[in-house]
């Protein structure tokens, strides 16, 4: 492992200029190379892991055509000095998959390839020193149990027995994950190289791009020295210059360079005697990996923002030209905190001589997710860009999205990395900010419902922000500050995140009450939002959404589906006036549901106006028993159950300002969403406050609308469904209208899933817990063994008691199924019941007028 590497870093590092640049001579000349054909179905920028995994798994699928460019030489920029990490590992839920196929693929490459690459897998550990650590891995170990990953919570002893050398004294637990290891960059990428080309892919280096230029056809022309190539498609996977190749179109890619730093010692005796390979340790306190090179230990640190290096020139200026396989001058003080913990740790590094440190660029992204899909507003180019940890994740991302682009969807989840959950909101100063803050608190203990502060708030704050932002805590929603919940005098308002129930529990339940039993209001302005019109509104729509389409002037939910019949989006559309409608989405969803509909809008050559109003138009959400009266008073409207219907839509005046009014709330409570353009939306916040006063009126939280949405029994897209539910499973019969006329997107995969029958179907469940609620991806149980897994829950105040949904086998998911649900390391019995525990306020009403009429 690194020998390639560490066999020219003398040369490097003999270099008296840093950060290190080598350019060509002023009388060298590029490469002739002949491009064999002067057209390519798929072009791949950037010739590290990544994009040669792409190109390989492309060619592997049968793609023809596939062309992959590189500037320099595979491997230049982020690759080849990487410390070739890997594993199952993953805090999150869809790159456990990601991590996983990447695994499986590099145990079988050298064999398909014959190229060999450096694939060790001793395990790894990961070490707990500290109480919140322990409950940190037991919640980590039921969002794995359902997952094909084998990792074990285990003793202090066991840690020993793995890893000898460890100092134990401060260890209470590891969490050890079998199959974890490293491999070495350079050979992974020759070896995905040589089966690209096996499969028919072409590679060409020295090859940068020059333009972008798209065609009128929806084709791109790539610019290089050695002539053109028309592409039906282009992927950036250009790693720290992905910005430079973004910015040829117009694009503002947020990726940043940042210094990463390791140190390789030579040979430590007690290493050399071990019998095995040391277990690749992660210090989460100390903030470093540690691994053994060889007869040493390689070890790397995340130091904390206040010390951390971005090289943020190259944003501003640009990467230096020649700067492929360099490096920066490396600062062991920037990291003597993290060495002097390893020493403490692991004591033989005490006596170890450092042979090397290495400091290379890896790129971050805000939030230290990968960029991985096609890009909203540019048709047919596709990001494989911002990969911190570019080696676990080469495999699974390239097959991934190959997968997406010979199938036209994703084969599975993965909305946390798709690009488009950025936007012109995204700033240098935002970015930067987020990357300090990201790689500063990479090992910081993972809870759910963490808030991270840097760079807040941004451009997106609503018209009521600036009255609220000190009244309550609040969430970042996909750049918007939107409140979770709210302060009273006496509450303990500091952040203070928990495994447990925390300091919200108690305000959240006083904002349930208030909607259940008086008035709430709520900003719900990070909604995305689109106005469709034009001669083929009608005829688009009905392609893209499996329900009807609403007459003039109502409103439904209604969903998209991909061409397997899965749930690609779920909005509520409504029909302002005859061919013109407006669409709602959640705020995590704008870009990626917009995207969607335009590229159908293309492909199908509809004549239809799209325009993204998000932005611009202010909405706030009234709900509770008094909310009529109280928005009575502020209009002339008649707001009676008979005047205006629930899912009925208006263009009426409130305190003398106009809006558009729905008859509609995610409380499942008596309540009205508000639309009004954003800088009238603190005089309607304001007016509507005021008229309340008698109602008791007050303010609530998202937090709240969580849990009365699921005492309801509302699915949320994102939990209940996605990309890897089915609407039928997901208990969404209602709004999928298989019999309608059009041929909406996905009705013959469904058609034929019905067919053939459910293997499973999502249930409603009560738990009897403590002071721990689910949240969602935890692990079902029955019998001893593993049969599904939670989307969401929460705590009902109405019922007191814990609610989750969760998909159960078929023969399960039945009324007064008992099974269990692993919290913490404990399993709390759960039963499945009729949902929901609360009826809608619309339901309730019916039911008491059918009474009064019986």
């Amino acid at each position: 492992i690194l020998s390639t590497f560490l066999s020219i870093l003398p040369q490097i590092l003999l270099s008296p200029c840093l950060p290190h640049s080598l350019p060509l001579s002023p009388h060298s000349h590029p490469l002739s190379l002949h491009f064999p054909s002067d057209t390519a179905e798929t072009l791949i920028i950037g010739g590290g892991c990544v994009g040669v995994s792409l190109a390989y798994h492309l060619a592997k699928l049968g793609q023809k055509d596939v062309v992959l460019l590189e500037k320099s030489e595979l491997t230049a920029g982020s690759t080849w000095h990487a410390a070739g990490l890997t594993t199952y590992y993953h805090p999150g839920i869809n790159l456990k998959k990601i991590h996983y196929y990447s695994i499986k693929l590099y145990e079988q490459l050298e064999a398909e390839t014959g190229q060999a690459v450096g694939f060790h897998q001793p395990g790894s550990i990961r070490i707990a020193s500290t109480v919140s650590r322990v409950d940190e891995m037991k919640y980590q170990m039921t969002r794995t149990h359902w997952h094909s990953t084998p990792q074990f919570l285990i003793s202090p002893e066991e840690v020993q027995e793995l890893c000898p050398l460890l100092n134990m004294d401060k260890v209470l637990a590891g969490l050890h994950t079998p199959g974890d290891g490293h491999i070495d960059p350079y050979s992974l990428t020759m070896a995905l190289a040589a089966g690209a080309r096996m499969h028919g892919a072409h590679i060409y280096n020295p090859a940068p791009v020059t333009g972008l230029f798209p065609t009128p056809d929806g084709k791109w022309d790539v610019h290089t020295p050695h002539g053109t190539i028309r592409a039906n498609r282009v992927v950036n996977a250009a790693g720290f210059w992905a910005r430079e190749v973004g910015q040829m179109i117009g694009l503002e890619h947020p990726t940043i360079p940042v210094h990463h730093q390791y140190v390789v010692t030579a040979t430590v005796a007690e290493v050399k005697a071990l019998k095995k390979e040391l277990p690749v340790i992660r210090d989460l306190e100390g903030s470093y990996y540690l691994r053994q090179e060889r007869d040493g230990l390689l070890f790397g640190p995340y130091e904390k923002q206040e010390k951390m290096v971005l090289q943020d020139s190259w944003v501003t200026d640009g990467v230096p030209p020649g700067f492929g396989k360099e490096l920066f001058e490396s600062d062991l003080d920037r990291i003597m905190d993290h060495v002097e913990m390893a020493m403490e740790m692991v004591p033989v590094l005490k006596h170890a001589d450092i042979i090397n440190i290495v400091s290379g660029p890896i790129t971050y992204t805000p939030d230290l997710l990968p960029m991985v899909g096609p890009h909203q507003g540019v048709q047919n180019y596709w990001t494989a860009i911002g990969f911190g940890y570019g080696i676990i994740h080469a495999g699974g991302v390239g097959k991934f999205l190959s997968d997406w682009i010979l199938s036209g969807e994703p084969p599975y989840d993965l909305i946390e990395c798709d690009p488009n959950r950025y936007s012109k909101w995204t700033t240098v100063p935002f970015m930067c900010a987020k990357a300090r803050e990201s790689y500063g608190f990479n090992n910081l203990v993972g809870y759910p419902k963490e808030e991270r502060f840097a760079g807040r708030p941004t451009s997106r704050v609503s018209g009521v922000y600036e009255l609220l932002k000190e009244k309550g805590s609040m969430g970042f929603h996909a750049g918007w500050e939107q409140p979770h919940y709210f302060y009273k005098p006496g509450d303990d308002v500091r952040y203070r995140p928990s495994f447990k129930r925390t300091n919200w529990f108690g305000p959240v339940g006083r904002e349930c009450q208030l909607v259940m039993e008086k008035v709430g209001v709520i900003d719900l302005s990070p909604f995305g939002k689109f106005m469709v019109k034009g001669k083929d509104s009608h005829k688009l729509l009905d392609r893209l959404f499996a329900n009807t389409l609403p007459k003039v002037g109502l409103t439904n939910i209604s969903h998209m589906l991909t061409p397997r019949g899965h749930v690609y989006a779920e909005l509520t559309i409504t029909q302002l006036a005859p061919g013109e409608f407006m669409l709602i989405t959640g705020s995590g969803s704008e870009l990626h549901d917009l995207r969607w509909i335009e590229r159908e809008r293309t492909d199908g050559g509809y004549d239809v106006d799209i325009s993204n109003v998000t932005d611009g138009i202010g909405v706030l959400g009234v709900a509770g028993p008094n909310s009529r009266r109280v928005l009575q008073k502020l209009t002339s409207e008649d707001m009676s159950d008979g005047a205006f219907r629930f899912l009925h839509c208006k263009s009426i005046e409130l305190a003398d300002i106009p809006l558009r009014a729905t008859r509609i709330s995610y409380t499942g409570e008596l309540g009205w969403e508000l639309y009004m353009d954003m800088p009238k939306m603190e005089a309607v916040y304001q007016a509507i406050m005021e008229a309340g006063q008698e109602e008791g009126i007050d303010n609530f939280g998202t937090y709240a609308m969580a849990s009365l949405r699921l005492e309801k029994g509302f699915r949320g897209w994102g939990a209940e469904m996605n990309c890897d539910t089915n609407p039928l499973e997901a208990g969404l019969d209602y709004f999928i209208k298989l019999n309608k006329p059009a041929d909406f997107v996905g009705k013959q995969a469904l058609l034929e899933i019905k067919s053939q029958g459910l293997t499973r179907n999502l249930a409603y469940l009560t738990m009897d817990t403590d002071d721990v609620d689910p949240e969602g991806n935890e692990t079902i149980w029955h019998n001893g063994k593993v049969v599904g897994n939670t989307t969401s829950g929460a705590y009902s105040y109405t019922t007191r008691k814990s609610l989750a949904f969760g998909y159960l086998p078929t023969h399960l998911a039945t009324i007064g199924q008992n099974v269990e649900v692993e919290l913490l390391g404990r399993k709390y019995p759960a039963t499945v019941v009729q949902e929901p525990l609360v009826q809608t306020e619309p339901t309730r009403t019916r039911l008491q007028k059918k009474s009064r009429d019986f």
